[in-house]
């Protein structure tokens, strides 16, 4: 039997980074990307490398290209990491697999390090896949909580629950990580949305820029534990800006959202100005140049928008490229799991 099994970039909508600091966020994941893991029985467990985990290089440049694109860990290390978590839960949980081993390899598509979660794309399709082979029941909440630990708490990277909730439930989610909430049901208030189909929103990355998010989640949760007050209003902020863009999705009022998500990367600067590079900083300035509406997707690399009609979008296009920054209209997924109510 071979398990093939797929996970979508996330991008936030509105209300990032609050997601790790009990804030509010909208999320979606979409399917012009993807990150896919292929999983069939074999005597021993292999992991087989993917073009991000090789060692050899044709030249100095080439090992630099590499290094700034993937970092200096490839996939293999979120494989080793998501299976002992994996491994971890079914014993916490008096769950007992058979003996089987298995052959795990990966591919993924989605851009590095652009604050589109790719990371945690490989790591959920990788625990998909353990839950089929192994007949392992989990809802995508709990699925949501399980990639965090491997990123978190594994392998030490800064992340907060929207992008695995997303990713978990393959659907647009509303996110509300209220602290109380979560610390009686260990999960948050998640509630599914249907976007409006008509919905003018646009992702763009750029070709030339590949972040982590570690140093901005550093020095934001420094000054959210020290109670830094504009960080807390900030959080505030974030999550009321949260519910104004799902009151204006459900009226489908289109004018309103645009200033809503400049708001929410304007309040980031505000917060967090010097982690905000300045090419990132110019991505969102050239979008705003034309008209359109301007956020990071994440924590910098990527960003999200709307805009008016067909003619901004090219118009959008046609200025973007010129930077090296690619456009795209993303692909919503609705598709949750089955038996998920």
């Amino acid at each position: 039997m071979i398990i093939k099994t797929r996970a979508f970039p996330r991008a936030a909508l509105i209300g990032n980074p609050s997601d790790g600091y009990h804030g509010k966020t909208i999320a979606f994941v979409f399917r012009n990307y993807a990150a896919e893991v292929v999983l069939y029985e074999s005597p021993e467990l292999d992991l087989l490398p993917s073009l991000r985990d090789h060692s050899t290089f044709a030249s100095l440049e080439h090992l630099w290209r590499d290094v700034n694109t993937y970092g200096y860990y490839g996939g293999i290390r979120l494989l080793k990491a998501a299976i002992k978590r994996f491994y971890d839960h079914t014993r916490e949980q008096g769950i007992e697999l058979d003996r089987r081993n298995f052959t795990l390899r990966y591919q993924t598509d989605i851009p590095n390090r652009l604050g589109l979660a790719g990371s945690s794309a490989i790591v959920t399709a990788c625990i998909r896949a353990l839950l089929e082979f192994y007949g392992v029941a989990m809802t995508p909440a709990q699925l949501a909580n399980l990639v965090l630990s491997v990123e978190r708490d594994e392998l030490g990277i800064p992340a907060g629950l929207q992008d695995r909730v997303a990713q978990a439930y393959n659907y647009p989610v509303y996110m509300d990580f209220d602290e109380p909430y979560m610390a009686r049901h260990g999960v948050g208030n998640y509630q599914l949305l249907e976007l409006p189909p008509e919905l003018p929103v646009y992702i763009a990355y750029r070709t030339d820029l590949a972040e982590g998010s570690e140093i901005l989640h550093n020095r934001l949760r420094e000054d959210y534990q020290s109670g830094v007050p504009c960080v807390l209003a900030a959080m505030r902020e974030w999550a009321d800006l949260t519910d104004q863009v799902r009151e204006a999705l459900e009226r489908q009022d289109f004018d309103r959202l645009g200033p809503l998500l400049n708001r929410n990367f304007d309040l980031r600067c505000e917060v967090c100005g010097g982690s905000v590079s300045t090419k990132n900083r110019q991505m969102v300035e050239l979008a705003r140049s034309v008209g359109a509406s301007a956020k990071f997707t994440g924590s910098g690399g990527a960003i999200i928008g709307t805009y008016r009609d067909q003619a901004m979008y090219e118009e959008l296009g046609r200025v973007l490229r010129a930077h090296r920054i690619e456009l795209i209209k993303p692909e919503i997924v609705y598709q949750l799991p089955e038996g998920c109510a």
